[in-house]
C-alpha cells in the first residue's frame, strides 16, 4: 500500500510523476480541487459546508477540506493506497491532516534547480480537452499541436506560465509550501528525489523509494 504526497515547487513535474505512479500501482491520484467539486455536486455535508464558502468567494477552511479528504479516502478505490495532489499546501494543513488520523507513508520531494524550473514552465502546454500536459522541448506530443491522449488540437499555454508570473509563484511556494519539507523531515517521512532527467529516469527513482517504503 502506498499512501503518499508529492512535494516540490511548481514545474518540478510532480503532477506528471504522480499520474505515472498511480497508473503503475493502480491507485487514485486525489486532487483537492476535484474532491471539492465532487463533494459539492454530491451534496454531502462537507460539500455543503465547502459550497457555503466557495459561493461567497472565500477560501474553504482547512478543517472542511480535511473532512472532504477523509471522506474521499474512505472510498473503495483508495483502500489500496493513494497519492494526494494539492493538499496539504501548508504546515497547518499538514497538522490538521495528521490530527484527523490520515497517516501518510511517505512524502516524495521532487528537487529541481530554480532556473531549470523557469525553462520547463515557460515551454509547457496543456490540452484543453483532457488536460494532458506537454513541453515543447522536453515532452512534445508525437504530432505537433495534437494531443497524444485524446487527439485534441487545442494545446494552450496557461496564463500563469509566463516567466514573471512563475517567479512570483516560486516565491510564494518558498514562503508557504516549502516548510512542508521540514515538517515531513521531522517525522522521517520525507524522501528527496532528483527531478532532473527524462521522465522515465525520474519515475524509476521515485519507484525505488516506493519499493523501499513497502519493505
Amino acid at each position: 500500500m502506498a499512501r503518499l504526497i508529492m512535494l516540490g515547487p511548481p514545474g518540478a513535474g510532480k503532477g506528471t510523476q504522480a499520474q505515472r505512479l498511480c497508473a503503475k500501482l493502480g491507485i487514485p491520484q486525489i486532487s483537492t480541487g476535484d474532491m471539492l467539486r465532487a463533494a459539492v455536486a454530491a451534496g454531502t455535508e462537507m460539500g455543503k459546508a465547502a459550497d457555503s464558502y466557495m459561493s461567497a468567494g472565500k477560501l474553504v477552511p482547512d478543517e472542511v477540506v480535511v473532512g472532504i479528504v477523509k471522506d474521499r479516502l474512505a472510498q473503495d478505490d483508495a483502500q489500496g493506497g493513494f497519492i494526494l495532489d494539492g493538499f496539504p499546501r501548508t504546515v497547518p494543513q499538514a497538522e490538521a491532516l495528521e490530527e484527523a488520523g490520515v497517516a501518510l507513508q511517505g512524502a516524495i520531494n521532487v528537487v529541481v534547480p530554480a532556473e531549470l524550473l523557469v525553462e520547463r514552465v515557460t515551454g509547457r502546454v496543456t490540452c484543453r480537452d483532457c488536460k494532458s500536459m506537454y513541453h515543447t522541448k522536453y515532452n512534445p506530443p508525437a504530432k505537433d499541436g495534437v494531443c497524444d491522449n485524446c487527439g485534441g488540437t487545442d494545446l494552450y499555454t496557461r496564463s500563469d506560465d509566463t516567466e514573471e508570473v512563475f517567479r512570483q509563484r516560486l516565491t510564494s511556494y518558498e514562503a508557504k509550501t516549502a516548510p512542508l519539507v521540514a515538517f515531513y523531515q521531522s517525522r522521517s517521512l520525507c524522501h528527496d528525489v532528483d527531478g532532473v532527467g527524462d521522465l522515465d529516469e525520474i519515475q524509476a527513482r521515485i519507484e525505488a523509494i516506493v519499493v523501499s517504503l513497502q519493505g
